[in-house]
């Protein structure tokens, strides 16, 4: 099966290198679709041997993408962003998956980098070269409408997912979020398209966790809720199952939204339903996580200690269960499994200052005193790069309980 590579740039010398390196070889092809670019994208994307078309920009993602489709030959299509890679190790899974006659998607699981709420996600960029597979919605454009229409038109076709982490993505940092300004164009993007469909609760869930996460916590709740509603009324009417993704989704934001309106109880019900999701896993991490905060912050510590040990189950990687984990079991004065929880949070993130900071902490509780302070002194250092205030605010507490670093 032949596998062509797809993909729409603009302004992305920083990272276009990167991703095509990790394509190359793998895929028979490689289409890059430029919307104006004024750096050296083109440039880059032809020396790594791309075939490189241009479009005049729409404000319209699926349209470009749509736009780049009418370039690819091969049988399947592989899309990513220039600021996401795919993982060397997935490959061989990839090639096998795509030999699967009656399979017409495989979804590939997504790794934010950095990300300490929902690490992973799960998005359907690996499909066939169907002429009536298309891209829709201006903003988080995605394949999925047109797919389900295709699997009520030709019943033979399946979809298929790899369970193992295909893709890593750096886009929603905090940093690249604000440089490249795209909390703004999404929201812009995505009022647009509710305007002209007010019933869509897919840009429902989207739309309402960004205005949570921008601030403004009213009118997220109040967009999740309608989407929630419409998700169900959809279900019920069509006579199909509920989109368990988006049925997570919605229900783990409303659960983020009522925490930050103090609504707690309300908080807790909606990360239980979202856990309860028939996804993968790993894609449940941010509902278990936030339920664990809850859980610790109101007192519960051994049911927000069982919610970080199921976070690590699922991932043993996960950074910010194990920091949570060492919290809980400071919490309850078990200060020998809280510093090798920090320990390992440490282990994989040697610059999470406030791992170091509260390591130094226990250490210091637990009467490890020469410990203790060279864990904070390590955290102080590791605070002055990022967060200078921080950094001052410690020092001084540290000197006025008579420790001078």
């Amino acid at each position: 099966m032949s596998l062509s590579f797809c993909m729409i740039v603009r302004n992305e010398e920083q990272n276009l290198a990167q991703c095509l390196q990790s394509v190359k070889g793998v895929v028979d092809e490689m289409v890059v679709l430029d919307t104006g670019s004024t750096d050296r994208t083109t440039e880059i994307a032809k020396e790594w041997g791309a075939q490189v078309y241009y479009f005049d920009w729409c404000d319209d993602f699926a349209v470009a993408r749509n736009f780049a489709l009418k370039y690819v030959t091969g049988e399947w299509i592989l899309v990513l962003d220039a600021d996401e890679r795919l993982v060397s190790s997935i490959v061989p899974q990839i090639k096998q998956a795509i030999t699967q006659e009656d399979c017409l998607v495989i979804n590939l699981v997504r790794q934010e980098i950095g990300a300490s709420q929902s690490p992973y996600s799960l998005i359907s960029r690996l499909f066939r070269n169907h002429p009536k597979i298309q891209f829709n919605r201006p903003y988080h454009a995605l394949i999925d409408d047109s797919v389900n229409q295709l699997l009520k038109q030709e019943g033979r076709w399946k979809i298929g997912s790899l369970a193992d982490v295909a893709i890593l993505h750096e886009g929603y940092q905090a940093d690249a979020i604000a440089r490249r300004n795209k909390q703004q164009i999404a929201k812009q993007a995505m009022q647009s398209y509710l305007a002209e469909q007010p019933s869509d609760p897919y840009v429902a869930s989207k739309l309402g966790a960004l205005y949570v996460d921008m601030g403004e916590i009213a009118k997220g709740l109040q967009l999740l809720t309608k989407g929630l509603k419409q998700l169900n009324l959809y279900s019920k009417y069509e006579e199909a199952e509920a989109d368990d993704s988006l049925f997570y989704e919605l229900h783990y934001h409303l659960g983020i939204a009522h925490r930050k309106k103090q609504n707690l109880a309300e908080a807790k019900h909606y990360y239980e339903i979202a856990i309860k999701a028939n996804i993968l896993p790993q894609l449940k991490l941010g509902a278990y996580n936030n339920l664990g905060n809850l859980l610790k912050d109101t007192g519960h510590l051994l049911e927000a200690k069982a919610a970080y040990e199921m976070t690590l189950q699922i991932d043993p990687n996960f950074v910010q269960g194990y920091y949570n984990l060492g919290m809980t079991l400071r919490a309850m004065g078990d200060y020998a499994e809280a510093i090798a929880a920090y320990q390992k949070a440490i282990q994989l993130d040697p610059n999470y200052a406030e791992a170091y900071q509260n390591l130094g902490v226990a250490l210091l509780s637990a009467g490890k005193v020469l410990s203790g302070l060279e864990a904070l002194k390590t955290a102080v250092a590791l605070h002055q790069k990022s967060d200078p205030t921080e950094a001052e605010r410690l020092r001084q507490t540290l000197q006025q309980m008579g420790f001078n670093l």
